[in-house]
């Protein structure tokens, strides 16, 4: 089983639920499939960049320009996608661990997601759609948040963004752990909250080494 986890959190783990949401997933399920290779990409620690007019150019437009060929600058733009991309066609699990700010995901991961959701990199198109290039059988999201948010809450646009982008390409399996309400000074439960998504974090591992041994 290959798994990539990207982390979108630039916080340390002992002030971050959502990191400790990821120990929590990553211990459980080394413990049950020790044979797991697990690919850790720290956005913080090497920041994708935005997505440049040229490699924009040599990824969108051969699909909309009959015979355009990208240019080596386009293609040497086009290099950051490509590199993060294999590794997303190498995987059976993604992992996304992203704490929710201002209602959705971290730009960083936003600027990634622009990276590796592009056409020739995780994906072809024709007539009937996206063809995959990878193989992810499950999208696995860990987030927290200060608020609380219910299912399908109107605030919340990361589910949104996660599920509607990657189901695109592809991925309709997604899980979520989710520690809401981890304003301490607003929830006096916080804790209770992020342990039920610990638990929940654990329970999303053991199903994955279940469905994939």
């Amino acid at each position: 089983m290959n798994v990539l986890h990207i982390c979108a959190d630039p916080k340390p783990t002992e002030e971050s639920a959502t990191k400790q949401l990821a120990v929590a997933f990553f211990t459980k399920l080394t413990q049950l499939s020790p044979d797991a290779s697990i690919t850790n990409v720290d956005l913080y620690e090497n920041p994708p960049p935005y997505l440049s007019y040229h490699a924009l150019r040599g990824f969108w437009y051969p699909v909309f320009i009959e015979g355009h060929q990208p240019t080596e600058l386009e293609t040497r733009e086009g290099g950051y996608a490509l590199e993060q991309g294999q590794q997303v066609n190498e995987s059976d699990v993604l992992v996304l661990t992203v704490p929710m700010w201002h209602f959705s995901a971290p730009a960083i991961l936003k600027a990634w997601m622009d990276q590796v959701l592009s056409p020739s990199v995780t994906y072809t198109l024709d007539k009937r759609g996206a063809i995959p290039l990878h193989h992810v059988k499950r999208l696995v999201l860990l987030a927290s948040s200060g608020e609380i948010f219910k299912e399908d809450d109107p605030r919340d646009a990361l589910t949104p963004l996660i599920r509607d982008a990657f189901e695109a390409v592809g991925i309709r399996e997604l899980s979520i752990a989710w520690a809401d309400g981890q304003f301490e000074h607003l929830y006096s439960d916080s804790e209770q909250r992020k342990a039920m998504a610990l638990e929940a974090a654990e329970e999303l591992a053991e199903e994955i080494a279940e469905e994939l041994s």
